[in-house]
């Protein structure tokens, strides 16, 4: 049986990863489970935010995730198992543990407690390989170093892509409280996109022809030719499911949280969103600008922006 072929999405919030990944889902045999790495917390623990599934139902009302949970009903030992993985990828996983999880993959260091947790993501992609995503698997998890050492296993086919956005107008959208997320303070988000940009490019360094760097920007200008891309770089033939001016019908999915945009199915257009030129202050964009100087022209945007329409 050929290894799960999952495409890992990472780079910092916002960057319009639920939006690829819902075109994408479109395609028969690939499946856009969104944020995957929060299952644990808002399926069995259900103390996450943002937690229903795509389709519109509980985690643990969709048959989907009941069945890969192991049916919706919680137990003790279901619960400690999942307090368990919490634990582990707290400790383990997080963006600042990118490099020691690179060295072991590099080293062909085994580290049991990231074998296990790590492992029970692993036997959700095969178990999603049988139930939708016989193509392929979107996890939009933007965890870089739990991407790390999904590279390093040899029962996965998987490949990193790495989304990145302007760093000014992703700290617009923090400006203000979300149903499922608290406000960010400009230079706070700007200081976590730096960190997660860098950590991605440490995993695209090991990772060589497995990984692709895409601009959130390409999408909402060039949304069929970045979309192209994509589906090449994760081997995926066929036409595409947008159109040259970025219309495309998007079906009930299932996601395991992220943007609530994951929940809209219809008929959608890809587009811009610059409302952040005016509503930011000079200020705030110098504020989040700082932050960002190791990576701006590194992804192509300018020092000093445009701030009017």
């Amino acid at each position: 049986m050929a290894e799960p072929r999952v495409l890992y999405l990472t780079g910092w919030l916002r960057s319009g990863s639920t939006m690829l990944g819902n075109v994408l889902n479109e395609l028969p045999g690939v499946l856009h489970v969104g944020e995957l790495h929060y299952l644990w917390r808002n399926g069995v623990l259900t103390d996450g935010t943002n937690s229903s599934c795509g389709c519109g139902r509980t985690l643990t009302d969709c048959d989907l995730w009941a069945s890969a949970l192991g049916g919706g009903h919680q137990t003790t030992v279901r619960v400690d198992s999942a307090r368990r993985t919490l634990r582990l990828q707290g400790s383990l996983l997080r963006t600042r543990h990118t490099p020691a999880r690179l060295r072991e993959v590099r080293r062909g260091v085994r580290n049991p407690e990231v074998d296990e947790v790590v492992g029970q993501t692993a036997d959700i992609y095969r178990l999603l390989a049988d139930r939708g995503g016989e193509r392929l698997i979107i996890d939009g998890s933007k965890y870089p170093a739990e991407a790390a050492t999904l590279l390093g296993r040899s029962d996965l086919d998987v490949r990193v892509l790495h989304i990145v956005r302007d760093p000014r107008p992703t700290a617009f959208s923090f400006l203000k409280a979300k149903e499922y997320i608290d406000p960010m303070s400009p230079a706070r988000s700007s200081g976590f996109w730096t960190a997660f940009n860098l950590a991605s490019e440490l995993v695209g360094r090991q990772a060589g022809e497995r990984y692709l760097r895409v601009r959130h920007e390409d999408l909402c200008v060039r949304p069929q030719e970045t979309i192209d891309e994509v589906m090449r770089f994760a081997g995926l033939a066929g036409p595409s499911p947008v159109d040259a001016a970025g219309r495309v019908v998007l079906h009930p999915n299932h996601t395991v949280t992220g943007n609530p945009d994951r929940l809209v199915s219809g008929a959608t257009v890809i587009r811009g969103d610059d409302r952040w030129r005016t509503g930011m202050t000079p200020a705030q964009i110098a504020v989040a600008t700082a932050p960002a100087l190791p990576l701006l022209a590194r992804y192509g945007y300018p020092l000093v922006p445009r701030t009017e329409g």
